[in-house]
């Protein structure tokens, strides 16, 4: 029987949650079925966990921010003929709480348990903290 599996991967470039969801949906041309898609080179071999309710947690400015359900994989061949894999994901970004992240490359595998959990629909709504000042609170313990 799979388990779960979840991915974290930074956003490279990005400054805050809403350039991420204003890139996958106005700027990126990526899309599998009107669905935007994540290009990866390297195929998780986790597939089958990643597809049994995983997520994409996104790091912005050194802060876990965000989650994207992660909908297939999908093959996509290149220009240059090389195989690359296709994240697909769900349109909805969820606010995470945030929580500090050292830079890495490319995306890693994130177990369930060490996940920050989605904020509540009372908490979507406050004001953004710096993202500075956000991770000196998480690294503390206060957010």
């Amino acid at each position: 029987m799979a388990g779960t599996i979840h991915l974290i991967k930074l956003s490279v470039g990005s400054d805050s949650v809403e350039q991420i969801e204003d890139w996958q949906q106005n700027r990126s041309k990526q899309r599998v079925n009107g669905q935007y898609f994540h290009l990866t080179r390297m195929w998780p071999k986790r597939e089958t966990d990643l597809l049994n309710g995983g997520s994409i947690y996104w790091v912005v400015k050194g802060l876990i921010q965000a989650r994207q359900r992660i909908i297939a994989l999908e093959e996509i061949i290149g220009d240059d003929g090389i195989r690359r894999c296709g994240i697909v994901l769900d349109p909805e970004l969820i606010r995470t709480a945030t929580a500090p992240k050292r830079p890495f490359q490319g995306w890693r595998y994130l177990k369930p348990e060490d996940a920050p959990p989605d904020l509540g629909k009372s908490r979507l709504n406050d004001d953004t903290l710096p993202p500075e000042l956000a991770g000196a609170l998480a690294e503390i313990g206060v957010l």
